[in-house]
């Protein structure tokens, strides 16, 4: 009892990593572009990635099997509470010190690398190696490409459909009263300022100015159609998201044959939703404002590629990161824009390259001490 119960919390505290970290990047573009501010989008994602994991039930059964480890490692140890305890917080430790630190990982990464690591110390070169490459490896270094280049498509293509309907984009001043503090002669010095209210232009910095679009297509108002639009997209992220990423964990689970997949879907998606709800802030300024800037348009594009490559893929049973495959969409956007902010994605790639190992050494060496 006591070894199910440590494996169950070592399993809610990965969900929880997962929240933290993958939460808001369905909803980045939203809170990048002025479409809504931080505490809207991190409500949004939990709703619709709560939604995600609810249906990952009946949609997404070929990933719990795949992350069981089954075909891995050879079956004795896959049920083993040692096992399935040291890829848990190999996986949920190399998560939260990313997000602590404000970099987007993969989850589906850290739990291969942390499966690996306990698989070498756990057998040694009876690991599966063939399927850990086709099946693990090869979708997470494709799906940021593809990404990217869809990015890049789609973004030409929607903005050449603009252009050929007559929809432009206009910049807003802001105009109203400002009140100014104004000394006065007094008596006592104590009252010896005054204030007067004035209309004012206001020209603030680029970033801080809001770009809208003007006309009207078949008598909507392009604006609020496509806001409307890119919170749509954004949920659809989201829900792919918990679609995707809530299966992964709950192998974790289900290998220990002590929990149903109702049940265990359930514990995983209120902890992902708590650790978005409580740790996403630093993730959300990276994926957000850091990348490349974004407007409405080039957010509603970023995110129609995210969701459409990690459904795809989740009916496959393709274990593809959100979180590459989101980073990938933004970065295809911003090369094309010509903004998109080099330094910061080599970080961020340079962390995706770090993930893997720091999760194989943090399973294999809870593993080693929990077998010594």
């Amino acid at each position: 009892m006591t070894a199910w119960l440590t494996s169950f919390l070592a399993t809610c505290f990965l969900a929880y990593s997962n929240g933290a970290n993958d939460n808001f990047k369905g909803v980045a573009t939203l809170f990048g572009s002025g479409t809504t501010d931080y505490r809207g989008a991190i409500w949004w994602a939990t709703l619709t990635t709560f939604a995600g994991s609810v249906f990952s039930v009946f949609m997404a059964g070929s990933l719990m099997e795949r992350f069981s480890g089954e075909g891995l490692v050879p079956d004795a140890f896959l049920a083993s509470p040692e096992f399935l305890l040291s890829v848990a917080v190999g996986a949920g430790f190399t998560v939260i010190l990313a997000t602590l630190t404000g970099f987007p990982i993969s989850t589906t990464h850290s739990l291969t690398g942390a499966l690996l690591g306990s698989g070498l110390v756990a057998v040694g070169t009876q690991v599966n190696f063939a399927l850990l490459g086709g099946a693990f490896f090869l979708p997470l270094l494709a799906s940021p490409l593809i990404a990217a280049v869809l990015g890049a498509v789609s973004y030409f293509l929607f903005r050449d459909a603009r252009v050929r309907l007559g929809i432009t984009k206009e910049w807003c001043v802001c105009i109203g009263e400002t009140e100014r503090v104004i000394p006065m002669p007094q008596v006592n010095p104590a009252l010896a300022f005054s204030s007067a209210k004035a209309l004012e232009t206001v020209l603030d910095t680029e970033e801080n100015c809001a770009q809208r679009y003007t006309g009207e297509v078949l008598g909507i108002n392009c604006q609020k159609a496509l806001d409307i639009a890119h919170y749509l997209s954004a949920g659809v992220v989201s829900f792919a998201r918990g679609l995707n990423d809530t299966p992964k964990i709950v192998a974790l689970l289900l290998a220990l044959r002590a929990l149903g997949v109702p049940w265990g879907m359930t514990g995983v998606a209120v902890a992902m939703a708590v650790g978005g709800l409580l740790n996403a802030r630093r993730v959300a300024e990276t994926m957000s404002h850091r990348i490349t800037p974004l407007n409405h348009g080039q957010g509603f594009t970023a995110n129609l590629v995210t969701g459409a490559l990690v459904i795809f893929a989740s009916r496959l049973g393709m274990p593809v990161s959100t979180t590459h495959v989101s980073v990938g969409s933004l970065f295809g956007i911003g090369l094309v824009t010509g903004e998109a902010d080099l330094r910061v994605v080599y970080r961020i790639l340079l962390s995706w390259i770090l993930t893997l190992p720091i999760a194989a050494i943090l399973s294999g060496g809870v593993y080693w001490a929990l077998n010594m």
